[in-house]
Parts: structure tokens; C-alpha cells; sequence
């Protein structure tokens, strides 16, 4: 038998996906009108079944919208249930994930809370509850906010499609607020991977894929979903380590201002806007005013907090807002004590990620699989001469003088993790023609500067140096870059009255999540991100 016997052409293959594509299109549209219609009756049924005579009437419906007061009862967290609660009364609040009718007598409603989840049932019983309950929590919209009192219960076989290994018989249950019938995008649709859709493709069924863009425009829905919890609880803890290492060296936490009279990075990459009929810009980064709070003692500061830039980036790993850590220090001797404690730093925040959430990591790879990030206890210094050697000796001609692309750091990234067997290192003495004006230069070669970058998986995280502490040469170096240095006057003029020998370095704290877990977009870790075609949600 021929091939052709087998196997369809590519053209008719690819049709009859195209077709099978909009087949679920069309079934999916139908599917959700459906769902709204009988959704809709149920409500009103259950309503009009509320108003009917009910003894127990009591014991379910919604709730008023104004609370009236502190009642004292206690609450459980859906994640606090366990068999050792057994026979114990609960009340427990969160989203309803599921409903399933089993008989008039009977309902299974699954209650989720941040990623949690428990199976609550309904039974009639005289007294507590009635068909008429039943029937409520049948009409309950996915999503909607629930309380619910019950008696914990543990069943002979394991519970399927829940977290907790537990059940709630159901003895009250009030909506708190009811979702609409049919949702823009499902939380399970948007909580599949790409290697489930796949695998269901190749078995003739066409799940739902929902896209990067639909995630973002109903981005309240989106994070939902277990996988997204979980990124953002780390982003947390990163955020929290940042400030706790930091303050546990002596390092002042600061807050700097967002409204700029001129840019603090030099170039055109600004959002400009206009200050009481004066020109202004947002900050690119709270680099100048960490310099002048070194210039007033503070010796050691730190701050995390927004960062703008107006670049036209369409990459995966650009924003045009995004949290910046930041950092700046005294130096006594040389810059590469500001390097020692980004080493440091890094390293126990690797630490405390992979040691104390590996279930958020687990849960995350298993949405997006990723490896785990490998780094040295020590981490390991290349100077950038160093590396434009190893791509040299590697095939991959690159400028000496000039900058490394994102194809030629990731190269760089996989030699390194071939010889060095480590995906996080620094690089440092860049050229001093490609770095800021405030950037010192190399005591040996001005060629080169006292500055440095780290990477993660081949791309970059952090950027350093030390910076130039005296006024002539600083304002010299910023005429240079075509500076307008009467815009950074109050910035200059700090220099004047004596000047501490200083660097420090900035992070992108959604690039560090996103390299850290090896996930392919930083919109992916950043809440409600913000790119040069995206001002909403």
C-alpha cells in the first residue's frame, strides 16, 4: 500500500484541522449559549421554589449585600481540612469550582479557595435540608462566592477532581456573590497546558486553548488558575527576600521619586508628560536619586518600586512598567564588593524558593514544565572579554566593543552551562562605550568600566557598576551622552559637597520569576502588564 493509501496530503490535513478548528469554535459558542439558558432557568426556578413555603428557608439563599456586624463564628481555610477534622462543624468560605445534580435529593457542589479545593454535598434531610436547598445550589453560577456551613466527613475512596481528601455534608449554604452564567473564559480551560491539548488533539478531541492575549483581557479570571497563583506567591517571596537579606546587611529602605524633570538613563526611551507647564518625565529607574541618598550617608539603601520605559519592545521579555529592586552602596575598595552581594543575595533567594515552595514550583511545572534553575553555591565571575573569547572560540563572532543581542547572550548562557555546568553567572567590565554616563571606567583600561550584568538561563537579570563620584567628570561623561545636565542639576550638584565611593545594581523582579521558573513570556509574571500595546485591564 502506498503512502497516499495511509495518509492524507498536507493540504487536506490541514484543512480538515482548520475545520475541525472551527467545528469547535461553533460547538464551543453553542455550548456556552446553552449553558447560559439553562442556567438561567435554574435560577429562576430555584427563586420561584424559595418563595414557595419552605420550613428551611432559612438555611440557604443570598446573602444581603451590607454586612450587618461581627458574628464571632470561627472559619476554615479550605486548605485546613483534612481527615483529622473529622465529625467537626466547619464553616468555610470560596469560589464554587463545580456543581454536579445527582437527583432531586441530592447535589455535589466542589468549593475552591486559592487553589484549593473541596467536594461539599447536599442530601435532604428533614429539618436542614430540603429539596428547595438543593435545587439553589444546583443554580449556582461557576465562580460564584459561597459560604458554607457543614460537618466534616471522610469518604472510603479517594475523591477525584478536589485537593482535600475530605467532604462537607452540607447543612447551610448562602451565595455571597453570584457570577454571570456564562464566563468570558473557564478557569480549567485556562489552567491546561499545552501538553494536555496536544495529547487530546492526537486522540480526536479539541479542547479549548486559551491564547496569551484573551488571558490578559480577563486577567481577574486568568489568575485563578493553580499554575498562576502559584507564580505570583513566588514573585512574593522574592520580593520578601530582597528586602529581608538586605536589611539583614545594613542596607536603609527608600522611596524615590516617579516624576523626573529629566531622564535618569539618558536616550529617548521616556514617557514625557507635562508638570504644571513644565516638561517631565517618569523615572527609568531610581538610579540618580539612590546616588544622592548615598551622597546623604545613608551608606546602604534599597528600594523596590515601578520602573518606566517607552522602548517600541515587542519581545518576550520586555515591559513598559515593571517593579524594579534596586540597590546602592558605599564601596571601600573596589566594585567587586557590590558583586559579592548580589552573589549573596541570589543565591539564598534560590535557596529559600527551592527549598521552602516546592509545591507552588511543582504546581507551576506542571502547567509550564521547566527544569530546575542550576546555580553554583559560589557563583561564578566571567569578565566580558572572557565571554566574547568563549563565542569567538565557539564559532560566533561578536563586536569587543559593543553589545551582546539576546541570541548571543543565550549562546553564551549554553556555553557556560556546558563548561561551568551552572545557568546563573556574571559578567562584568563591559565596554565603558555601551554602559550609562554614570558608569566609572576601568582604572586599567577606560575602554572598559567597573560594571557588570547576571543572567539566568542566558538572559539578563540584573544590571550593576559603580558609578562616577566626581562632579567634573560626571557632568563631562553626560555632555557626552548628550545629556542635558542643567536637567539633572540637583543631581550634580549632590556630588559637590563630598561623595562616597558608590555602585549598586537594579532587577526586574517579573524577569526574575519568569527565567527562574523558565517560563517563555514576562507577561506571565506581571499582574496586569503593561507593553507598548496594552494600557487595560
Amino acid at each position: 500500500m502506498s503512502s497516499s493509501d495511509t495518509f492524507p496530503p498536507p493540504e487536506a490535513s490541514e484543512l480538515s484541522k482548520k475545520a475541525a478548528k472551527k467545528e469547535a469554535a461553533k460547538q464551543d459558542k453553542l455550548r456556552k449559549k446553552q449553558e447560559a439558558a439553562a442556567a438561567a432557568a435554574l435560577a429562576a426556578a430555584a427563586v420561584a421554589e424559595v418563595s414557595i413555603d419552605d420550613p428551611v428557608a432559612d438555611r440557604y439563599g443570598d446573602l444581603e449585600l451590607q454586612s450587618h456586624g461581627v458574628s464571632g463564628l470561627k472559619w476554615t481555610d479550605v486548605k485546613a481540612l483534612s481527615p483529622e477534622l473529622k465529625g467537626a462543624e466547619v464553616l468555610i468560605g470560596g469560589r464554587v469550582h463545580a456543581v454536579r445534580a445527582v437527583s432531586k435529593k441530592m447535589s455535589f457542589l466542589v468549593v475552591r479557595d486559592t487553589g484549593r479545593s473541596v467536594q461539599c454535598v447536599l442530601t435532604v434531610k428533614p429539618g436542614e435540608v430540603s429539596e428547595q436547598m438543593v435545587r439553589f445550589s444546583n443554580s449556582l453560577t461557576r465562580e460564584s462566592i459561597v459560604d458554607v456551613f457543614g460537618i466534616v466527613s471522610v469518604p472510603n475512596e479517594s475523591i477525584k477532581g478536589t485537593t482535600q481528601q475530605v467532604e462537607i455534608q452540607v447543612s447551610k449554604l448562602y451565595c455571597v456573590s453570584k457570577a454571570v452564567p456564562v464566563l468570558p473564559i473557564n478557569v480549567e480551560d485556562a489552567a491546561r497546558s499545552d501538553a494536555e491539548i496536544d495529547e487530546a488533539l492526537k486522540e480526536g478531541k479539541q479542547l479549548v486553548r486559551v491564547n496569551q492575549d484573551t488571558r490578559l483581557n480577563y486577567r481577574v479570571l486568568d489568575v485563578r488558575t493553580l499554575a498562576n497563583q502559584a507564580i505570583f506567591r513566588l514573585q512574593s517571596e522574592v520580593n520578601y527576600k530582597f528586602i529581608e537579606f538586605l536589611r539583614s546587611k545594613g542596607f536603609v529602605g527608600i522611596h524615590t521619586p516617579k516624576l523626573m524633570g529629566g531622564t535618569s538613563e539618558g536616550g529617548a526611551a521616556v514617557f514625557r508628560l507635562d508638570y504644571k507647564g513644565k516638561p517631565a518625565c517618569l523615572a527609568q529607574s531610581p538610579q540618580l536619586h539612590k546616588q544622592m541618598s548615598i551622597c546623604g550617608d545613608f551608606m546602604r539603601v534599597y528600594e523596590i518600586g515601578p520602573v518606566f520605559r517607552a522602548e517600541d519592545s515587542f519581545t518576550h521579555r520586555h515591559l513598559c512598567e515593571f517593579t524594579g529592586l534596586d540597590a546602592e552602596m558605599v564601596i571601600r575598595e573596589h566594585y567587586s564588593e557590590v558583586m559579592d552581594v548580589v552573589d549573596e543575595l541570589f543565591v539564598e533567594i534560590f535557596d529559600h524558593l527551592t527549598t521552602k515552595f516546592s509545591e507552588e514550583l511543582e504546581v507551576v511545572s506542571r502547567q509550564y514544565p521547566f527544569t530546575p534553575l542550576k546555580y553554583l553555591r559560589k557563583t561564578l565571575r566571567l569578565t566580558f572579554e572572557e565571554g566574547v573569547q568563549m563565542l569567538k572560540e565557539a564559532g560566533t563572532e561578536v563586536d569587543p566593543f559593543g553589545d551582546l543581542n539576546t541570541e548571543t547572550e543565550k549562546k553564551l548562557g549554553a556555553l557556560v552551562l556546558e563548561k561551568y555546568d551552572t545557568e546563573f553567572y556574571i559578567l562584568h567590565r563591559y565596554p565603558s562605550a555601551i554602559r550609562p554616563f554614570y558608569t566609572m571606567p576601568c582604572y586599567d583600561d577606560e575602554k572598559y568600566s567597573n560594571s557588570f550584568d547576571v543572567f539566568i538561563r542566558g538572559e539578563e537579570i540584573i544590571s550593576g557598576a559603580q558609578r562616577v563620584h566626581d562632579p567634573d567628570f560626571l557632568r563631562k561623561r553626560a555632555e557626552e551622552c548628550g545629556i542635558d545636565v542643567g536637567s539633572i542639576s540637583s543631581y550634580l550638584d549632590s556630588f559637590k559637597y563630598g561623595a562616597w565611593r558608590h555602585g549598586g545594581f537594579g532587577v526586574g523582579l517579573e524577569r526574575v520569576v519568569m527565567l527562574f521558573c523558565n517560563l517563555n513570556n514576562i507577561r506571565k509574571t506581571s499582574l496586569f502588564p503593561r507593553d507598548p500595546q496594552r494600557l487595560a485591564p
